[in-house]
């Protein structure tokens, strides 16, 4: 957590732990941790014997200990539990392949799910293989040791150490803290679908110098999807899905965004500028109105040329800060508006004694997705007992509460619990004929099965002061 831009790791916390389980794991874990060092001593170093790494057996062991036994099977049927069966056979059959060049990557089968909040409109997802998510694991805990020094600060999407609640709190801070009186709210259209291979494997080779390990990319990259029996391969995009998929768009937009980013801020801007990045979704604030258009028109010029684009509908500047109420009321405008980042739409707000402050409420599509699909999912459970109804509602808010819990979101989740214990009360009374169950029956199993709405998340400024200890992870 103490990686930030600009600023290292304290004295004695290495990245990752070196007491493990076992003597062999604990030696590869070691020169692992050499590779670390070596790629932040030297920023343009280039590795050139990594293979041997990713085919070490511990470390496919531990890649598939890592991967979810329930998890879809990929295009062969492979199953985690029977891939155990006879693991340590499997996994020496796998690295031999891996040393003498023989592995290939198979085709992703493309599943699709419903897209949060958009209700008929549908996500791509791909469903890799069994070895190759277990290749796929070891081949990224390589790479984060080489790349993960190069990352910058401001940069959060899956990576060691860091959660969506992190970028939140350094938003909430940058805004509150820093001369921010514009918000850039951006979204990159079909960015796994469009990003260029070629481009992304010349941004690997930038350090990786190994060409076994660019091939193993490569194939991945190659390989397709196949859906509906019909195998399809393109020039751009990268599967989501993949467990290497997150690192190397990471990648991608570390040296065709976070870079310029940087550059553009330190050479052109002349007011305050913040940014906060979680994969492909991103905000930047800025002092003025014109440094946010020109960063804007700027920024769509930098896309283009390496077969990105913003959407149209749904990248915007917008008036936000601790000034823009009265400034819009100073003009005649209405209040300011309003702008949506990792399930949360942000508001300026006040706190009781009349500060300012970056209101953060769950967004009203994430809040009606999410009991759409529970209403489904109790009419499926219709008949089962109430006791294991209550035991799955409890769980699934207990899982909304330790994401949305955060300070000054209390109404929303009491609103969502509410609406929760109507829509439970719903499906009780269709079990039978006739069933007349009163609200307050219901309102007592509400009270012995649910918990209560719970704010479970510090407030922004508390824990980025823990966190940083003095660094930025805005700038």
């Amino acid at each position: 957590m103490e990686a930030t831009e600009g600023r290292g790791l304290a004295k004695g916390n290495s990245f990752e732990r070196n007491a493990l389980r076992t003597q062999g794991r604990e030696s590869t874990l070691s020169a692992l941790e050499r590779v670390r060092q070596a790629a932040r001593k030297d920023k343009k170093q280039r590795f050139t014997a990594l293979l041997h790494h990713i085919y070490d057996v511990e470390r496919l062991r531990a890649a598939y200990l890592a991967t979810k036994k329930d998890a879809a099977a990929g295009v062969d049927g492979e199953t985690w539990e029977h891939y155990g069966e006879n693991l340590e056979a499997n996994l020496q059959d796998l690295s031999h392949r891996l040393k003498r060049g023989a592995y290939r990557g198979r085709p992703v089968r493309r599943v699709y799910i419903p897209k949060v909040g958009k209700p008929g409109e549908l996500r791509p997802l791909g469903v890799p293989a069994l070895e190759d998510k277990i290749v796929q694991r070891a081949t990224v805990e390589v790479l984060n040791m080489i790349f993960e020094p190069d990352f910058l600060g401001f940069s959060y999407g899956f990576r060691p150490g860091r959660s969506p609640h992190q970028a939140l709190d350094a938003l909430a801070v940058g805004i509150g803290t820093r001369k921010v009186n514009w918000v850039l709210d951006a979204d990159i259209r079909k960015f796994y679908d469009t990003l260029d291979q070629g481009w992304l494997v010349k941004f690997v080779e930038h350090r990786i110098a190994d060409r076994r390990v660019v091939r193993l990319i490569q194939k991945w990259l190659k390989a397709g999807v196949l859906e509906e029996s019909k195998r399809v391969q393109s020039e751009t995009g990268t599967v989501q899905g993949g467990s290497i998929s997150p690192l190397l768009s990471n990648i991608y937009l570390h040296y065709v965004l976070d870079l310029w980013v940087q550059r553009w801020r330190k050479r052109q801007a002349h007011g305050e500028v913040i940014f906060v990045r979680f994969a492909d979704d991103f905000v930047a604030g800025f002092e003025h109105r014109q440094e946010a258009e020109r960063f804007l028109a700027e920024l769509r010029e930098r896309f283009a040329r390496f077969g990105l684009q913003l959407h149209a509908d749904k990248t915007r500047v917008v008036e936000f800060g601790r000034y823009a109420e009265k400034n819009r009321r100073n003009r005649g405008d209405g209040p300011p508006e309003t702008f949506n980042f990792l399930g949360f739409t942000h508001s300026c707000g006040k706190t009781r004694k009349g500060h300012f402050t970056v209101l953060r409420q769950t967004m009203r599509q994430r809040w009606q997705a999410k009991l759409r699909a529970l209403k489904e999912e109790l009419r499926r459970r219709m008949h089962t007992p109430i006791r294991e109804q209550g035991a799955y509602l409890r769980s699934v808010l207990l899982g909304h509460f330790r994401y949305y819990g955060v300070p000054m979101n209390g109404p929303a989740l009491c609103a969502f619990r509410r609406a929760l214990g109507f829509l439970w009360r719903t499906v009780l009374r269709r079990r039978s004929p006739g069933n007349h169950l009163t609200w307050q029956r219901m309102s007592c199993w509400i009270r012995r099965r649910f918990p209560p709405a719970k704010v479970c998340h510090p407030y922004p400024l508390v824990r980025l002061g823990v966190l940083t200890q003095g660094g930025s992870r805005m700038r």
